[in-house]
């Protein structure tokens, strides 16, 4: 079974401890989705689930740099204050806008530079991908050096988002105590699916 990598720089708010049964929340201020979307499944999941789930955001950055950052989180939740295209999206679609207040957890992915590119972050990369492991000594060097071309073009590297391979954001992750991954999915589905995937967990 897959294993949650997971790191952060700080907690903004709340605290956390992996319970039984646990959902990651990753999310970046400058992604008009996770406010449409993310924020208010995990305020619904919240009020449904609280006592059999744990829950941590995760604020992240793999891209705009300069507005998915410790500070515009800090900001988003103690102020409420938006940032670039969410603040964009909620001025023209007020109606469909209303940011729930935001009372779990929240954490700051570990944002880091070009000493984050060690062999031993390589591999954990590469055994995200199916075949890596099965692969000759040679086919994984060759795979090793895309991996580590790819992470020299990204002036800042976050560290869980990297790690896990997540595809984007909003991203959610059911794990165990043991970080174990019993589901994950990204992007927007709709709420009664998102239940049919976690109720057999619980």
């Amino acid at each position: 079974m897959k294993k949650l990598r997971l790191e952060y720089a700080s907690l903004l708010q709340g605290e956390f401890a992996p319970g039984k049964r646990n959902l990651l929340f990753v999310f970046q201020v400058n992604c008009p989705g996770c406010f449409f979307y993310g924020f208010p499944t995990v305020s619904n999941l919240q009020k449904a689930y609280g006592e059999q789930l744990s829950f941590l955001g995760l604020s992240t950055a793999f891209e705009d740099f300069e507005l998915n950052t410790h500070d515009n989180t800090s900001l988003l939740l103690s102020e409420k204050k938006l940032v670039g295209e969410t603040k964009k999206a909620a001025e023209s679609h007020p109606n469909d806008f209303q940011l729930s207040s935001i009372d779990f957890p929240v954490a700051m992915d570990v944002l880091s530079d070009a000493s984050f590119i060690t062999q031993e972050n390589i591999s954990r990369i590469g055994n995200n991908f199916p075949n890596y492991s099965e692969a000759s000594a040679e086919e994984q060097q060759q795979f090793d050096l895309k991996i580590k071309d790819y992470l020299t073009t990204n002036p800042i590297i976050p560290v869980t988002f990297t790690l896990n391979q997540f595809r984007g954001t909003p991203t959610f992750v059911l794990f165990d105590e043991a970080f174990n991954v019993l589901e994950h999915w990204f992007g927007h589905k709709p709420y009664d699916e998102i239940e049919s995937i976690i109720k057999p967990w619980l």
